[in-house]
């Protein structure tokens, strides 16, 4: 109880320095972290990651429905976010940027197995374009085949730039959280990515 009194308020004052990277004023609800993790493969996931991890708390239902056997990758942007993650969860390998993905996934040897699930709690709509396609690109390549993006975001202006790239199979709203969100849960396409790298943006500018 006193750790998560703690978190929000520390959740909150990073909201209040930095809400376009933060994105909202308290850290996800249990509603919403259940239903982020409520589609993962748990028993077959080698590798996952998550990425703008926060204080945590869609990582401790990771933490708890992984196998032993599951990798995790934590991002957090944020460094003292970024630490409290590193002492409460050592098995889990933590890092600052999301953009440099697949950088990490070389760290870790996965570049060849890839990633069988990319959870993520990052504001994409606070993010520039620029950005936005650079970090869909990142969690396109490091996904494997058929492997899931399971996002919640706090509207739906998303879901253009999702459709292009990925199958959404479920679109949930979860209202027992502040903001209420929306949960995708989306599939990688067989297709591979187009050798235009500008690829990313065309039809995506609308979102």
């Amino acid at each position: 109880m006193h750790r998560n009194l703690h978190d929000a308020l520390l959740f909150f004052y990073k909201f209040l320095r930095m809400p376009m990277q933060i994105g909202s004023i308290t850290p996800s609800s249990a509603y919403l972290a259940k239903k982020m993790i409520e589609y993962v493969p748990w028993h077959q996931a080698t590798a996952i990651a998550e990425l703008g991890a926060g204080s945590g708390a869609i990582t401790q239902y990771i933490a708890s429905a992984k196998s032993k056997h599951t990798q995790v990758l934590l991002f957090e942007k944020n460094a003292e976010l970024r630490q409290k993650l590193t002492e409460r969860y050592p098995g889990f390998q933590c890092y600052p940027d999301a953009s440099h993905l697949n950088i990490a996934l070389r760290q870790q040897g996965l570049e060849d197995e890839k990633l069988d699930c990319i959870l993520s709690g990052l504001p994409f709509f606070n993010f520039p374009q620029q950005l936005r396609d650079i970090l869909m690109e990142q969690i396109i390549t490091a996904l494997k085949p058929g492997g899931l993006f399971i996002a919640f975001q706090y509207s739906q202006q998303m879901r253009k730039q999702l459709d292009q790239w990925f199958e959404i199979e479920h679109v949930y709203f979860v209202p027992l959280n502040m903001p209420p969100a929306f949960v995708y849960v989306c599939r990688k396409k067989p297709s591979p990515l187009p050798s235009d790298s500008n690829s990313l943006a065309k039809g995506a500018t609308s979102v």
